[in-house]
């Protein structure tokens, strides 16, 4: 089975959701989600201090952790869409993908990122050089 792209994108976002409702990572949290059936998991707006709120920073992170993930899975589902019917992934893409990555790595240093997201952008753009250099 050959690895690509969006082979990869999908992987990640599969195990970002999935790593988000284990126990170690943000289970209590989607435990407590499981109480109201994942519906209100948040009171919006009114959390923010701008609005005299507290936000739930831990329900936030473990929101946004596990629907990342979901995000990504379709983007990982047209790249290989792509690939498979042998279209070669814009290269705007791949720079907006590289810079959203660079923004994420700059932020928080020691995370998936960096160990994984980064390398797998990099990896993209050599790929498209790499093509490009070889169809001539």
């Amino acid at each position: 089975m050959k690895l690509t792209n969006g082979k990869v994108l999908i992987f990640t976002g599969i195990m970002h959701s999935l790593f988000a409702v284990l126990p170690l990572a943000f289970g209590k949290q989607f435990l407590t989600f499981s109480e109201s059936y994942f519906f209100k998991i948040s009171n919006g707006l009114s959390e923010f201090p701008l609005f005299n709120g507290r936000m739930m920073y831990e329900n936030f992170a473990a929101f946004w952790f596990f629907y990342f993930g979901l995000m990504i899975i379709p983007v990982g589902i047209l790249i290989r869409n792509m690939e498979k019917n042998e279209i070669q992934i814009p290269f705007n893409f791949i720079i907006t993908y590289l810079a959203v990555v660079l923004v994420g790595v700059y932020m928080i240093p020691f995370s998936g990122m960096t160990l994984f997201m980064l390398p797998h952008a990099v990896f993209m753009l050599w790929t498209h050089f790499n093509t490009k250099t070889n169809d001539h």
